[in-house]
């Protein structure tokens, strides 16, 4: 037996005082006397019992980020500060915030050194509107400071109106404010975020990915403008892989853990008893099989088998042979998608096979199925597809960011509903952010563990203590500044003006409060059939 302490960052009195409380928020008259019944809180005769709250408090220390308080109401070993993946709507926007002035801080390192006549001379594409807002700004400005530059972002406009249409994530999509008050606004930066308005942050989004994918002067533009360009067909080949593979996932569910006649019933199942329908798919899967094994075959499915004689089961083996069509066209003759056919077949050659496998494997198949999109289709048809791989790649870099500055989860919904919270969040990981903000723009590790202690007082005794952190700064100092200003007016004035005033220090004066509101419906309805 080996004895164990444990030296954790909670800070007990306070973990169970905040215990206590969230419990006595299940009764109607605590929740009276706080003043929580009333427009967007809840209403008398609500199941209060239902409803779930959490609560993480960590201190900035030289140590790093201390967990002193982490408590929710669940009582389950489900953690959902740090466990959950939540719709936390509203937050998101915040990370979009800081990605937003992240973009103009490395504009202004990139062009606030150079004169007025350099700055006309850079070229910028039409579709990149930071880049464009950027250097007009500074060959505007009186003072080139990077602060100055920041709030004069913060200050740029964006309309509120919800009519607009927004290709994204691969298809066309609308959104809409929480108070249709906002539609008829346009607004600066300052109040979208006081007020959290939806539509501002989706078009700071498209501005924000725009300017991933045009920022390298003229390439992207270059490859959609121009139906030769070489890059061009590399784009339209990941278009079809990535788009391959989604069709690929979903045949894969279909077939996974089946043996190799099983497959083929599944494949044939739907197939009505079409000569021609059943040779294509029978001599794709079974190329080797000779004249008698195909003869078998389609007489066992052929409802009307003696008026297929030896001679028009050959000839129907001769025309449907591995070498006459292509795997689009075979599929066309089957009525069956033509990923879901190469599936089957390498499904029934290798039964142990895996997805790495198969994705691995049927890359040309999948970029074959899609010469349609290099030989036929239109340069607008094309264009549509490039940009929906560019917003993708451009999403990706917004994930790496977002990652470094603790974002949990490791990709995001490559859409402009990510910045209203489509990619969703945990409750830990926002406070974790607020933390890297409090701290202007460095973020420390946060731990809950300081200290363990093995059989003290034996000779056996081991003592491991946490080294002290090395902060990463993620973003710069004025950033992290500016995003602060935001945050306090979001509580002085904003949606979370409930709280202004609430905390009174000792000495006098209020504490002076930020933050970020955020709306998400996680309920699930769960019905029976009818």
């Amino acid at each position: 037996r080996m004895d164990l302490t444990v030296h954790t960052s909670l800070h007990l009195p306070t973990q169970r005082a905040v215990t206590d409380f969230i419990k006595q928020l299940r009764r109607p008259d605590k929740v009276a006397e706080l003043g929580l019944y009333g427009p967007y809180l809840f209403t008398p005769g609500n199941d209060l019992s239902r409803v779930m709250y959490s609560f993480t408090l960590y201190e900035l220390t030289p140590a790093g980020g201390q967990l002193r308080v982490q408590v929710d109401s669940l009582n389950q070993p489900f953690d959902i500060n740090q466990g959950a993946k939540l719709d936390m709507g509203s937050s998101a926007k915040l990370r979009t915030l800081i990605t937003y002035l992240q973009l103009i801080a490395e504009l202004h390192a990139q062009y606030a050194w150079m004169q007025d006549a350099q700055l006309a001379k850079v070229k910028v594409s039409p579709e990149d509107t930071l880049t464009q807002w950027a250097l007009h700004y500074l060959r505007q400005a009186e003072n080139r400071g990077l602060t100055p530059m920041l709030e004069s972002a913060m200050s740029r406009l964006y309309s509120a109106d919800p009519k607009e249409g927004f290709f994204t994530g691969g298809g066309l999509h609308r959104f809409a404010n929480f108070n249709h008050e906002d539609n008829h606004k346009v607004m600066d930066l300052w109040e979208a975020t006081r007020n959290s308005v939806n539509l501002p942050f989706i078009r700071l989004m498209r501005d924000i990915v725009r300017h991933l994918i045009y920022r390298q002067p003229g390439v992207a533009a270059q490859v959609l403008a121009d139906a030769d360009h070489p890059e061009r067909k590399h784009y339209l080949e990941k278009f079809a892989d990535r788009e391959g593979q989604v069709y690929l996932a979903r045949f894969y569910k279909k077939y996974k853990g089946l043996a190799p006649d099983q497959v083929m019933a599944q494949l044939i199942n739907h197939l009505a008893a079409n000569p021609r329908r059943l040779a294509a798919v029978y001599r794709y899967v079974h190329p080797q099989h000779d004249l008698a094994a195909f003869g078998a075959f389609m007489k066992s499915r052929l409802a009307n088998a003696r008026a297929y004689d030896d001679k028009t089961l050959a000839r129907l083996y001769q025309d449907y042979g591995p070498e006459k069509f292509n795997l689009t066209d075979r599929g066309y003759i089957a009525q069956i998608h033509p990923l879901e056919l190469w599936l089957a077949a390498y499904l029934i050659a290798h039964p142990t096979a895996k997805w790495d496998d198969l994705v691995k494997q049927g890359r040309a198949q999948r970029v074959e199925v899609y010469q349609w999109l290099f030989t036929t289709a239109g340069k607008d048809a094309q264009d549509s597809r490039i940009q929906s791989l560019m917003e993708i790649e451009a999403f990706q870099e917004i994930h790496r960011r977002w990652r470094n500055l603790g974002y949990p989860f490791g990709s995001l919904v490559p859409s402009l509903a990510s910045a209203i919270g489509s990619s969703a969040d945990r409750p830990a990981a926002l406070a974790e952010l607020i933390g890297v903000i409090l701290n202007d723009g460095i973020r420390l590790p946060v731990a809950s563990i300081n200290r363990l202690d093995f059989a003290v007082g034996t000779p056996y005794q081991t003592s491991f203590v946490r080294k002290p952190p090395e902060g990463q700064r993620e973003i710069p100092v004025a950033v992290a500044q500016v995003v602060r200003r935001a945050l306090l007016e979001v509580v002085h004035e904003g949606t979370a003006r409930r709280l202004s005033q609430s905390f009174q220090l000792p000495e006098g004066g209020q504490l002076a409060v930020g933050g970020k509101t955020g709306t998400g419906d996680n309920r699930f309805e769960v019905y029976a059939p009818d």
